[in-house]
């Protein structure tokens, strides 16, 4: 089955939501998350907040009408950095605009089959920001696929829960001009 790849802005995501929202429970019932319905019901709730956020873009992967992966984020601007990190970043990274990674995932019967590389390549092409960073639990299985994607660790932090979480950056490439 061919999968289609949708990019949302703001204006078009809200309406993915909902399946976003289940794609979510299916992903984060999963060890070393666990995540039950309270957190996927907070997950959903602060959606709407989310996609407000400046340079937020959604990508989603769909075969048949069904949501099958998905990765969406937003410009951290200059000056910012990730809430309760445990060391400041180097400079450049700090006194750029950055672009966070706040979800990454494919339903567990789709993993393997390029959804995930497809997705993040779609989000990230062409983003003006000069780094991507995300937050990543160094316990999931994913934390190894980051990795070997070139991510690179610069940092620790903690969900407000305690659960460790490594802090990792990718260059961006140099994006072209956009002519308005």
């Amino acid at each position: 089955m061919p999968v289609t790849y949708t990019v949302h802005t703001a204006e078009s995501a809200a309406a993915v939501f909902p399946a976003l929202a289940r794609l979510y429970a299916v992903v984060y019932a999963e060890p070393p998350y666990a995540e039950g319905p309270e957190q996927v019901a907070a997950f959903a709730d602060g959606l709407p907040d989310e996609s407000r956020r400046p340079g937020f873009t959604l990508v989603v992967a769909e075969e048949v009408g069904v949501l099958v992966g998905a990765a969406y984020g937003w410009t951290m601007p200059a000056g910012r950095w990730w809430m309760r990190a445990d060391t400041k970043p180097f400079a450049d990274l700090r006194t750029a605009d950055k672009f966070a990674v706040m979800e990454w995932v494919v339903h567990p019967d789709r993993r393997g089959a390029g959804i995930g590389s497809e997705l993040i390549r779609r989000l990230l092409d062409g983003r003006p920001e000069r780094w991507a960073t995300l937050a990543s639990n160094p316990a999931a299985p994913a934390r190894a696929i980051y990795q070997r994607a070139g991510w690179q660790q610069v940092g620790g932090s903690a969900m407000p829960d305690g659960t460790p979480m490594h802090l990792l950056v990718l260059p961006l490439p140099a994006a072209p001009v956009r002519r308005r």
